[in-house]
């Protein structure tokens, strides 16, 4: 006789990680493709509260965070065995400090810690909740940076990777163009260096302008550099996107970067765009994150 616990087969998806880095956007997406969805529910309720749903809804969203106070000492431990009884995916959000604090001071809204522990400036809350919520990313299954997406495309993100169909909706593309002096992106899948290329920033008329100026995207793509670069990389991904497509892959990301993220890459990854559209049918979605 089996006396293994398996699993029950509900989809269930955890949302948790630091405040202001999408995690109500996802809940709402959740919503939005057929998920049971509920906020902020006590930990200690989190069990009877599954057990007494999953005959009722096979696709149930619960957000968990920092408003748990006390009871988030014993969330691993919890969390790491609803996994053994439930199907269970654990994403957690997250974005750097500088985003986050952007995104308070867009909002006007105070940080929940402010209210648990009374007087603390917003980025002394911001590492304090780190802190805090450790044991929860350590118990997760994937953990998103946000920094990079905009609302729209966490959302897409995750109705691409939950919604119905899941993989047989096939490839989505993020295209992000960057500056290194302003750090790398992350989640990246693919990173590619396009600072070898000469640089307007250098040619006086040029300087002022952008990558998606069409004088800056001539003198870029006349390069013979350029042009064996971008032939060479049609390539590559010619040869790797169906390979993804065939694993079953939802989501890719790829960061083109420069020295500012101004000019070179914005040029580049829209020509790359252009090569995916028309070869592969896919569309891709396009973030300069650095042109201000």
């Amino acid at each position: 006789m089996d006396n293994e616990i398996k699993p029950i087969q509900a989809d269930i998806i955890i949302i948790t990680g630091l405040s202001g880095a999408g995690k109500t956007v996802a809940l709402r997406s959740l919503e939005d493709i057929g998920f049971f969805c509920v906020d902020n529910l006590p930990i200690g309720l989190l069990n009877t509260f599954l057990s007494n749903i999953h005959a009722t809804y096979t696709k149930i969203g619960v957000g968990i965070d920092i408003r748990e106070g006390v009871y988030l000492d014993n969330v691993y431990n919890l969390l790491c065995s609803l996994k053994a009884k439930y199907k269970v995916n654990i994403l957690f959000f997250e974005a750097d400090e500088q985003v986050l604090v952007r995104r308070y001071k867009e909002t006007r809204r105070p940080h929940p810690l402010v209210f648990l522990k009374g007087q603390l400036s917003l980025q002394d809350a911001i590492k304090e909740e780190k802190g805090l919520l450790l044991s929860i990313r350590d118990a997760s299954d994937k953990i998103i940076d946000t920094s990079n997406y905009s609302p729209h495309q966490l959302r897409k993100y995750l109705m691409v990777n939950f919604g119905a169909g899941g993989a047989e909706k096939g490839l989505s593309i993020l295209l992000i163009s960057f500056g290194f002096k302003y750090g790398v992106p992350e989640n990246l899948d693919l990173l590619f260096d396009v600072r070898f290329m000469p640089n307007p920033y250098f040619i006086p008329e040029l300087k002022a302008l952008s990558g998606l100026d069409i004088e800056v995207s001539e003198f870029v793509l006349k390069q013979p550099v350029t042009v064996e670069f971008l032939e060479l990389t049609y390539s590559f991904l010619d040869f790797l996107l169906p390979k993804y497509i065939e694993e079953g892959r939802t989501y890719l990301v790829i960061g083109f970067g420069c020295t500012g993220g101004r000019h070179r890459s914005p040029v580049i990854i829209e020509e790359i765009c252009k090569h995916i559209k028309s070869i592969h049918n896919i569309k891709s979605e396009i973030v300069h994150r650095d042109l201000g």
